[in-house]
């Protein structure tokens, strides 16, 4: 028994042909939508790619870039379709490919569904990655002889000024570092020797930062050197001097920024997902509405319309026994391919 039956009459099949080609259109927009999404987000992505550690972050951007392109082919292929629906000369070209069509319309849905929710969860993956990336980043900024790294300062510097963070977690991050090359350090110095020979790796760490951790809306000259070092400046005092130097950690930063900017596109693909999804259930509406017209001949004649052929317990088995006859259907050709064993008695 079929479910979620519908009459249609001629007015309601013309009215739902004419609805669905407006809404294949807006799908075809929508389309163009997710195509410039995924760009934009490539794009973001690729700007800082030297401080993300994980050269799998743009499966995202990548299927927002297929689902438009995608999109658009699916909606502008049913839109010619449901113009095409009411004349039946040239609705029975089209009548064959409706099927296949529906289930490439239902695996395409079902992406779109797991690539929004990619969008709304994918927060503990970007944490892990721009962690990771920033540490390298950091760790790289005083090689700007090195090639491969030489524009890794000019990066951190840009990025801490745009986003007003410093460091991963905190501007003491920069503290446990080496940040400031060996070609700008003076060895005969007496203070660069204790320096080095206090730290076990031979590095020269200071209580300092860059200059693009600075605050330019505190009220004094910006204190990068000698940070935690009440005695080196005058009237002050670095666990109240909040407006030194930026508190937030660029991670945080960062992932702020990109969280947002992908739960905006997660919530943008669920609309698009719920207006395909409406789309493919009209589309299986008109499809068998038409089919079921019982005198051609007769435009104005009743029809009834339907999602499902038969219950949903009935196709859920029907699928099932198809999947297992495919099963079954692999074993027999499997076992026709062998060739049997031949024995011969001199």
């Amino acid at each position: 028994m079929a479910m979620m039956k519908v009459k249609f009459n001629m007015k309601k099949r013309v009215k739902l042909a004419q609805g669905l080609w407006l809404m294949n259109w807006c799908g075809v927009l929508a389309g163009i939508v997710l195509f410039s999404m995924g760009i934009f987000l490539k794009i973001e992505l690729r700007k800082r790619s030297e401080v993300m550690d994980n050269a799998e972050s743009h499966f995202v951007p990548n299927s927002l870039i297929f689902m438009g392109a995608m999109g658009c082919a699916l909606n502008a292929f049913a839109g010619k379709i449901c113009y095409d629906s009411l004349d039946p000369a040239k609705f029975a070209k089209w009548k064959p490919m409706l099927k296949p069509y529906l289930v490439i319309c239902l695996l395409f849905n079902i992406f779109v569904f797991f690539i929004a929710v990619v969008c709304l969860v994918t927060r503990g993956s970007l944490e892990s990655t721009l962690a990771q990336g920033l540490k390298n980043g950091m760790r790289y900024y005083k090689d700007t002889d090195t090639p491969g790294r030489c524009f890794m300062k000019r990066t951190i510097d840009l990025l801490q000024i745009e986003f007003k963070c410093c460091g991963n977690k905190g501007y003491r991050d920069w503290f446990e570092i080496q940040w400031i090359s060996n070609r700008y350090l003076d060895f005969s110095s007496k203070e660069v020797k204790d320096r080095i020979k206090s730290n076990v790796d031979g590095k020269y760490l200071i209580d300092g930062v860059p200059f693009s951790c600075c605050n330019p809306s505190s009220p004094r000259p910006c204190i990068q050197m000698q940070v935690t070092n009440n005695s080196a400046h005058y009237s002050y005092d670095h666990q109240t001097e909040e407006l030194n130097l930026w508190n937030r950690g660029c991670k945080d930063a960062l992932l702020n920024y990109y969280t947002n900017m992908m739960s905006t596109m997660g919530a943008l693909v669920l609309l698009v997902w719920i207006l395909e999804m409406t789309v493919m259930i009209g589309l299986r509406y008109l499809h068998t509405c038409l089919e079921s017209i019982s005198n051609p001949e007769d435009p104005e004649c009743e029809s009834e319309g339907w999602l499902l052929e038969k219950s949903m317990k009935e196709t859920v088995s029907s699928f099932w026994n198809f999947l297992k006859s495919l099963g079954k259907g692999n074993q027999v050709e499997s076992s026709e391919g062998e060739s049997p064993g031949v024995t011969t008695v001199s």
